[in-house]
């Protein structure tokens, strides 16, 4: 008698998973056609180089950058600003958060102030940071606070209140205070979602360090971009964003792995 094989489960499939050969595989796909298209588009001469400079023009620019310049120095000041603005925004937001997602009074009264000024873009208030702060290294700081503070926040809320009602009603059976269900029930339930939302809003801060060097900076790779625009240097412009891409890549991929290796239980098949 034949043996019946088992069908292969097709990658397809909704929430389907992929081997990490074949995911690896799709992803240098789909990082490298964009790559090759623009190295095409530049190289064909239907668009100047003012406009769209090659990748060889690029890699020149960043080399000399590096070598005439101070890359290694702007990239330095960059980390600071985002890493710096990014923790005092969690240092805050967490404990925050954690409240407004646990208790209905701490919601109402926190809640809608936060989800209004979140609506406000944060290069609004450079005039403002300039007048509190002044124009040193805390006015950059606070401007990528602002960007970070409010949606994280509200987010880390949700995912408090994402927190299954049974397991609270369990620990409470159980004789547990409020404290004690928020310490040892609430936040091991949430934390896998709490990463999460700290991976995403560091991203958000890494969107912000351009409007952040704008106020007074002469330094950072924020400031180098702009400071390039004023003389067309494009290809300068393209170092400058792609460098901002790479450390945000970076940082992600550094959460995802901590995320990993924090909650293995969640990626066993």
């Amino acid at each position: 008698m034949k043996a019946i094989r088992p069908s292969r489960r097709s990658c397809w499939i909704l929430r389907g998973s992929l081997s990490r050969r074949s995911y690896w595989s799709i992803a240098l796909s789909g990082l490298l056609l964009p790559f090759f298209g623009w190295w095409w588009l530049s190289s064909a001469g239907t668009v100047d180089a003012v406009f769209l400079p090659t990748p060889p023009l690029v890699v020149i620019s960043a080399w000399d950058w590096l070598r005439e310049g101070d890359l290694i120095g702007d990239i330095g000041i960059s980390v600071y600003r985002v890493v710096a603005g990014f923790l005092l925004s969690a240092a805050i937001a967490l404990p925050l958060g954690i409240y407004i997602g646990a208790y209905a009074p701490v919601k109402a009264f926190f809640e809608p102030l936060t989800d209004f000024i979140r609506y406000m873009p944060a290069a609004a208030f450079i005039p403002l940071v300039m007048l509190w702060v002044g124009i040193d290294e805390g006015a950059k700081v606070a401007i990528i606070f602002i960007g970070t503070f409010f949606q994280m926040v509200l987010m880390i809320a949700e995912n408090i209140r994402s927190v299954p009602m049974e397991q609270i009603e369990a620990a409470q059976t159980m004789g547990a205070d409020r404290e004690e269900i928020i310490m040892k029930v609430i936040l091991p339930s949430a934390k896998p979602a709490i990463l999460d939302t700290l991976r995403i809003t560091m991203g958000w801060a890494w969107t912000y360090l351009v409007v952040a060097e704008l106020v007074a900076a002469n330094s950072g790779l924020g400031y180098a971009v702009l400071k390039a625009q004023r003389f067309l240097q494009t290809d300068k412009i393209f170092a400058g964003i792609i460098l901002i891409g790479l450390f945000g890549l970076v940082t992600d991929q550094l959460f995802r792995g901590l995320h990993r290796r924090s909650f293995p239980w969640l990626y066993r098949k």
